[in-house]
Parts: C-alpha cells; structure tokens; sequence
C-alpha cells in the first residue's frame, strides 16, 4: 500500500478527532491519554475480528445467507454488537477510574477517538483493497458514521458517570448499557440497510443521524460542566 493511500485512509479520521478535541473548550484531554485510546481502539479490532468471525460461522450453519434474518443477526449483532462492545471495553478499562474524566463532554471525546482509532486500521484495509474510489466513499459515509457511534457511547457514558459521582448507582447502570446498545443500534441500522440495499433509506438515515450528531456535539460542548 502506498503512501498516498495510507494518508487518504487515515486523514477522515485525524480530520474527525481535530473537530471534537477542539470543541472541548473547558479542559483539554491529555495527548497521551487519547494517544492511548486511539491505539488500543485499533488494536482491539483484533478480537473484534475473531468474535465475528465464530458468530458468522455460527448464522451459516443455523440460517440461510441472504434472508433478512440473515442480514439482520449478522448486522446488529455480528458485527454493530461486537465491534461496540470492543470500543466499550477500551472505554472503560482506560477512562471510567481517570483522574482526567470530570467533564461531560470528555465522555464524547473519549468515546469518539477510541471509534476513530478502530475505524482507521479498517479504514487502511479497505482503502488497501479498494484504491482511492473506496477511500472517498468511505471517508464521506464510514468513518463519519463510527464517529457519530461514538458521540452516542460518550454521551450515555459520560451520564453514567456523573450519576456514579452523585451516588446514583442504578441510573449509572442504565447509562453504561445505554452507552453501549444506542451505538449498537445505529450502527447496527447503518449496515443492516446497506445489507439489504435499501439506499435510499439508508442515505436519509445517514443525513439525520450526521445532523443529530454534530448538534448534540455543539449542545454539550456549549454546557460543558463538571460531572460532580
């Protein structure tokens, strides 16, 4: 793979992190922390790879290929399920105990570089295969969309803790699994209408959860305030 599509695979991603760490007006989040959580984000792609790739072997031997069923279990929970649950996972073990995490809109930028960082090793190997037309196309709809996952988990996540902080263990809980099945559904939603070719729903789908995304970005990051 060339230097030239390496850049064009990586760059959607670096462009999306820019946004988000600059609309963290109050209180920057350490380079190296997200440093750490980018990398780990890719890095677990990893296992995501081996645990869809049982599941999938399990849905062949159960279902027939192309069939909604189909498409939906491998959709929402072969693929959206597992490779949340990957992010989710890097989430916690390195921010939810983090002297750094005291802010709500940390939950977003959290959540939105450890995404990133998954979608960016996929991203080369896409673009590796596809060449510059795959890159485009993937830099305008793919990588925005994990992104937009990770606006979601962030958001609920950064909820969990503050209800942590606040003593408020049960709404903690409804969070935490809020910020990993909201994200699952969108994503899970994004594939499951590409899968069965409904395009034009998919691409007004795509739009209205774009918007949504950068207006609650904007939303929180204009009412940022301590999490205690």
């Amino acid at each position: 793979m060339n230097r030239f599509l390496v850049m064009l695979a990586i760059w959607p991603a670096a462009f999306l992190i820019w946004y988000v760490y600059r609309k963290d007006t109050v209180e920057k989040e350490p380079p190296g922390l997200l440093a750490k959580l980018f990398v780990l984000g890719a890095l677990v792609s990893g296992l995501v790879l081996v645990v869809e790739y049982i599941f999938g072997a399990f849905i062949d031997a159960m279902l027939t290929e192309g069939t909604v069923l189909y498409a939906f279990l491998e959709n929402f929970y072969g693929v959206a399920l597992v490779e949340e649950a990957g992010k989710f996972l890097v989430l916690m073990t390195c921010t939810w105990k983090s002297k750094h995490f005291n802010y709500l809109f940390d939950g977003v930028v959290y959540g939105v570089v450890v995404s990133l960082g998954f979608a960016t090793i996929e991203n080369i190997f896409y673009v590796a295969a596809g060449g510059v037309s795959t890159a485009i196309v993937r830099a305008l709809l793919s990588v925005p969309s994990h992104a937009i996952d990770g606006v979601c988990m962030g958001y609920f996540y950064g909820m969990a803790k503050r209800a942590d902080l606040r003593g408020m263990k049960d709404a903690s809980v409804t969070n935490l699994l809020l910020a990993l099945v909201a994200p699952t559904l969108i994503h899970g939603a994004y594939d499951f209408l590409l899968s069965v070719e409904l395009i034009g729903i998919f691409l007004v789908f795509e739009v209205v959860i774009t918007m949504l995304a950068v207006k609650h970005v904007n939303a929180i990051s204009r009412k940022d305030a301590p999490l205690e």
